[in-house]
């Protein structure tokens, strides 16, 4: 029995022979198409990789902009700072305005100024017609009452002689006592007025009350002159003694107690400030001026060179007592609030802490910190205000001060 079999289609025997070749061809594409997707998925991977580093970036480098950078110092040691500089004027040990004290004309003038005189020397001659008229009118007067005492004297003599034998009444010889004592208290008032103008008179020649030197001369030939207070009347001289000077200086209250009677006191010129001048401590007030806080001091200081001259300006240095161990700071670390100064210190990590300090004496580059921050501690150089406790810094310290010379202090 023989087999069937179907013929063959002659469409599909084509295809079958053809499906050997095109699996491959899909294969491939599969694989380029999971390449084009992996390495799309690597770029964006990689894409979002770079966006994330760059992004870290900035945000370190935002936050780094934010951290503020400031200068530092730290405190130094002020021992050995024992004096305080306080300003004053020379003054001469005894110093006067010169005024008329009675009216007239200026005569004439025989000191200048810059002139030294003694005590008694003539300054000026002043003519007084008015008072020579009066006071020849007052002597006449004396004359007159002296010759009415007289002659009450005399009659009361008689009197007592009448009375005596009994010619005349008592009362009458009461009338006689009392007539010589009037004109006694008349010679009295007399003589009173008549020395009165004697010295008015004599006041016209204007004389140096003491030994000195003519500082200012404000008089000439033929001015009128009056007599009266010395806030009311032109000043003829101002005399100043010049041998020996005294000054006086504020002391502050905080320093009161290092001044005592007798202590010894440095006194500098500006102008000559290599010129060793001393002096001492004559006279302290016994309280506190509540207007300034300060108590007044005078300092006396030999002139016998006359090197120095009144009126000149110096500065007293006034030893201070005590030996404490304080810290100084440039004025510019200070803050100043309602709850007293501070300084913002900047502690490892840099850290800002804000620290309250009590603070000394002010030695203009420099102030006294008497308790507060320790010499360790970093200080930041002109805080802002708006820096706060707590906050993050990046402190550099500052390059040191030039000094005079141009050279570098050593810290």
């Amino acid at each position: 029995m023989s087999s069937f079999s179907p013929p063959e289609h002659p469409d599909t025997a084509p295809h079958a022979a053809a499906l050997p070749t095109g699996r491959p061809s899909v294969r491939r594409a599969r694989q380029i198409g999971v390449l084009t997707v992996l390495l799309l998925l690597g770029g964006a991977g990689a894409r979002a990789y770079v966006n994330a580093v760059h992004a870290a970036s900035v945000a370190r480098a935002t936050e780094q902009q934010a951290v503020r950078t400031v200068l530092t110092t730290q405190a130094k040691s002020g021992q050995g700072l024992r004096t305080v500089a306080l300003p004053a004027t020379l003054r001469g040990e005894n110093e006067a305005a010169i005024h008329a004290r009675t009216n007239g004309y200026v005569r004439a003038w025989k000191k200048d100024i810059g002139d030294k005189v003694k005590r008694g020397d003539v300054l000026a001659l002043i003519d007084t017609p008015e008072i020579d008229q009066e006071l020849a009118q007052a002597q006449a007067t004396l004359e007159q009452v002296k010759a009415r005492l007289a002659l009450t004297t005399s009659s009361l003599a008689r009197w007592e002689n009448l009375r005596e034998r009994d010619a005349v009444s008592a009362q009458e010889l009461e009338e006689r006592r009392a007539a010589r004592q009037q004109a006694q208290a008349d010679l009295a008032a007399a003589q009173a007025n008549v020395r009165r103008l004697q010295q008015l008179h004599d006041f016209g020649r204007i004389t140096a009350p003491f030994d000195g030197v003519v500082v200012r001369r404000n008089v000439e030939v033929g001015a009128l002159v009056a007599s009266g207070s010395a806030s009311t009347t032109k000043e003829l001289f101002y005399l100043a003694q010049t041998d020996a000077l005294r000054l006086t200086v504020a002391v502050p209250q905080a320093y009161a107690a290092d001044v005592s009677v007798g202590k010894e006191v440095g006194v500098r010129l500006l102008e000559k400030p290599n010129l060793p001048l001393k002096g001492e401590v004559t006279r302290v007030a016994g309280g506190i001026d509540v207007s300034t806080r300060s108590v007044l001091v005078e300092v006396a200081l030999p002139n016998q060179d006359g090197k120095l001259i009144p009126g000149a300006y110096v500065e007293v240095s006034l030893p201070l007592s005590g030996a404490n161990r304080v810290l100084t700071l440039p004025p510019n670390t200070l803050q100043f609030r309602q709850d007293g100064p501070r300084v913002a210190v900047v502690e490892e990590g840099g850290t800002v802490v804000l620290k309250p300090v009590k603070l000394g004496r002010d030695m203009g580059r420099a102030v006294e910190v008497l308790s507060g921050i320790g010499p360790k501690d970093v200080v930041v150089l002109n805080p802002y205000d708006t820096i706060l406790d707590g906050e993050k810094v990046a402190a550099r310290a500052a390059p040191p001060e030039p000094s005079p010379a141009g050279k570098t202090k050593s810290q």
